[in-house]
């Protein structure tokens, strides 16, 4: 083990011009830890599909940006000869569905943002009586926005962070009623099916920040070769994860519910155009009653 730690480590250091890699440090409390991590995975992948020649099947309801799956596509080195279809959904979004992006919002980066968050959603969640889910892009802003929270729902209030996340999936559940604030493990592959659930608040656009190392080598790779990395990288992969986070709501032929965006962005800008054109096809309004409309009627409808 020494042996290969030795040679991983000196592997690491001669290779410093080595451009298809990206190497960086993390420190905790415990260490540190080196990590390398190649740019792009697509040689890699492509490799593997070589030494396992057969038919590749990819599936996903997230896979394309709209009708589009070069994304994907250009990730793993899939080429043109690569067959892609996509078919419609057997859910009746105009009828199950609610997309609503509240009036007089603050953009993401102005101060006070996460507390007009809070201002938007609460008539919601008072309308449907619990039964949400609020879905954020950072922890900060999970935080703050709990505290917000704790002081003006009556209903019972569920943080991530504050116990294992299918111990708070339980709850929420047995709650009926319940209130769950989450980050990015809530926005895929979690399943409340029901009226337990009933609206999805998201807070922003998902566009991840160019902090994080790999992220920032990628996009200053694809700037090296000319590119728009903003355009190509960040607002595709960023569709992807806005319709995997909205996806929590309708899960069901049965399911209805509100899907509240709070990013003003997406009316404001011209990229706001490609997250509207990517969405299922979600009744639309910026009216406050419409939405405790709906509510109501489908609360009616269900009984609850």
């Amino acid at each position: 083990r020494a042996t290969e730690l030795s040679r991983q480590l000196q592997l690491m250091v001669a290779q410093q011009e080595d451009e298809e890699h990206i190497r960086w440090f993390e420190i905790s409390r415990l260490g540190y830890r080196l990590q390398q991590t190649p740019l792009q995975i697509a040689a890699a992948f492509q490799e593997q599909m070589q030494r396992h020649a057969r038919c590749w099947v990819f599936t996903s309801a997230t896979l394309a940006v709209g009708d589009d799956f070069s994304h994907f596509m250009r990730q793993l080195g899939l080429g043109e000869e690569s067959r892609s279809e996509r078919w419609q959904s057997p859910f009746d979004y105009q009828r199950q569905a609610l997309w609503y992006v509240p009036r007089e919002l603050v953009e993401p980066r102005q101060q006070g943002f996460v507390q007009a968050v809070i201002e938007a959603a609460v008539p919601v969640i008072n309308a449907s009586r619990g039964r949400t889910f609020l879905l954020f892009t950072s922890h900060r802003a999970l935080k703050r926005a709990a505290e917000l929270l704790a002081e003006r729902l009556d209903y019972p209030l569920l943080v991530q962070g504050s116990m294992p996340r299918n111990e708070l999936l339980e709850e929420f559940r047995e709650a009926g009623n319940a209130v769950l604030l989450g980050t990015g493990s809530f926005w895929e592959g979690v399943d409340v099916q029901g009226a337990a659930l009933s609206v999805v608040v998201i807070d922003k656009l998902p566009v991840a920040p160019p902090g994080d190392p790999l992220l920032q080598a990628r996009l200053d790779a694809l700037k090296k070769q000319g590119r728009n990395p903003f355009m190509e990288y960040q607002v595709p992969q960023a569709v992807i994860s806005l319709k995997q986070g909205a996806g929590r709501l309708i899960r069901g032929i049965n399911d209805t519910g509100v899907l509240v965006l709070c990013d003003p962005r997406l009316l404001s800008k011209p990229f706001g155009k490609i997250f509207i054109d990517a969405m299922p096809p979600f009744r639309r309004s910026r009216e406050l009653a419409e939405v405790t409309d709906f509510i109501e009627q489908h609360h009616e409808t269900t009984g609850d």
